[in-house]
């Protein structure tokens, strides 16, 4: 899923998160979408052009861990909708 960006610098938010490796990697926060009684994070890895989505999966009000998503289904679903809602400030490459 490569796209190009033309957001403003301003409005990006940066996410650290930690691999299964302990490696901290930043990802640039994209967009929040709800799907099926659940939600899930679009994101992009620093320095590349393919996005990122993960569920979210609550632990308790203050904290919550991001699950790869499996699923091709959900994963296609999702990309959709957030392609569907930015289609008029991103270029998707599909």
């Amino acid at each position: 899923m490569d796209m190009e960006t033309n957001l403003p610098e301003e409005e990006t938010s940066i996410l650290t998160l930690t691999d299964e490796n302990g490696q901290d990697v930043d990802f640039e926060y994209l967009d929040c979408i709800a799907y099926q009684d659940k939600e899930y994070l679009v994101l992009m890895p620093e320095g590349e052009d393919e996005i990122v989505i993960m569920e979210i999966e609550p632990v308790d009000e203050e904290n919550e861990n991001y699950l790869a998503v499996e699923d091709e289904a959900v994963l296609d679903a999702v990309y959709g909708i957030f392609k569907e809602k930015f289609k008029d400030i991103l270029t998707f490459e599909d």
